[in-house]
């Protein structure tokens, strides 16, 4: 069983924490990650993309010239593909590039991304967040107190409308609820930033 410091918002480390087994001390499986980052950016393609095929390009319905006798190669429309200004081959439409992976692959990859967190000593887990107003020099400085110079994942068991609009002005750093945390977002932060509340939660929902 995983165990971690536990630290409050100067930094301190004020005592100890368990972490659940089956959520943060599973074997990383790297193929289920990479499934689930795969699957999460084609889901977040627009899939607008779009041009014009032979049959779409206004104009070129007389043939440019007659069959034979001119010397020059047989064309049929100044819109083939082969023309400046012609009709794409193949044009790309608009579509939707969203797929499913399986529930279990997604559980999976979840465990396995929070469990690379931990053994990387990537995860700090902090008593609670409290915020008094809403300043970014105040997450500012509890980053600071953290050491945290680099992306992090802040993870809250609820809505604080505090944190997340300091936090939101700062590069790199993103806050997430226990329920919207997912594979993508874990790997792409260093830091995984989370309350003892949430880390609750966490093993709750996720077990």
């Amino acid at each position: 069983m995983p165990k971690v410091d536990v630290f409050n918002m100067k930094g301190e480390v004020v005592g100890q924490m368990d972490l659940s087994d089956d959520i943060f001390g599973v074997k990383v499986n790297e193929a289920a990650m990479h499934s689930a980052v795969v699957n999460q950016l084609a889901n977040k393609r627009q899939g607008t993309q779009s041009a014009l095929t032979i049959s779409e390009v206004r104009g070129g319905g007389r043939k440019p010239w007659r069959q034979k006798g001119t010397g020059r190669a047989r064309q049929g429309s100044i819109r083939s593909v082969q023309w400046t200004g012609g009709g794409i081959a193949f044009a790309p439409k608009p579509r939707s590039y969203n797929y499913t992976i399986p529930k279990k692959m997604r559980r999976v990859a979840l465990r396995s991304a929070l469990s690379s967190k931990v053994l990387e000593n990537n995860i700090i887990v902090l008593e609670d967040i409290t915020l008094i107003d809403i300043k970014t020099k105040e997450f500012v400085k509890l980053l600071n107190n953290l050491n945290v110079d680099t992306s992090a994942l802040v993870v809250l068991p609820i809505v604080d409308e505090k944190v997340v609009k300091s936090a939101r002005n700062i590069p790199q750093i993103k806050t997430a609820l226990v329920n919207t945390i997912n594979t993508l977002d874990i790997l792409k932060h260093k830091k995984f930033i989370v309350t003892k509340e949430a880390v609750a939660k966490i093993e709750e929902v996720y077990a």
